[in-house]
């Protein structure tokens, strides 16, 4: 598995490992093929309002953006298959864990694990989907928490 974390702020005051290891243990308990790719960017607050209007067509920011590739990605046939880029705001996860009560390190886990949860098909735009959506956010996180 390879993942690359781009950081569009400067300088970057989180510790962009911890994402790259919570991304690797979602895609292996989500049986993802080792010869898979998975791009993660980190941007500030504007970066993020100007992705949202002009991929979702939503004023302002949002939280997380994933953007999967079709059937997946093609590539060479050495190369690993690309399931697509997940970009998170931290500024965001950092207001909503304190509307929510909890850290900015599980916001940014939650926001990270519904990104790659989207790449690998999981929506939420029907009730019965989002609470799967959910429970395997949930599932993921709690069997994180207990591997560290």
């Amino acid at each position: 598995m390879h993942i690359s974390i781009t950081s569009h702020r400067d300088p970057e005051p989180l510790d962009l490992t911890a994402f790259e290891r919570i991304a690797e243990f979602v895609l292996d308990r989500e049986d993802v093929p080792l010869a898979a790719e998975l791009s993660l960017a980190v941007v500030d607050i504007e970066e993020m309002a100007s992705l949202n209007e002009r991929f979702r067509g939503v004023e302002g920011p949002t939280d997380v953006l994933s953007f999967g590739c079709d059937d997946p990605c093609a590539t060479e046939s050495d190369e690993p298959v690309t399931l697509g880029d997940v970009v998170i705001a931290p500024e965001m996860a950092e207001q909503q864990a304190s509307e929510h009560g909890h850290t900015i390190e599980e916001e940014l886990n939650l926001l990270l694990v519904h990104g790659v949860l989207h790449l690998l098909g999981y929506t939420h735009d029907t009730e019965e989907d989002a609470e799967v959506m959910r429970a395997r956010e949930q599932g993921l996180l709690e069997a994180y928490a207990e591997s560290l």
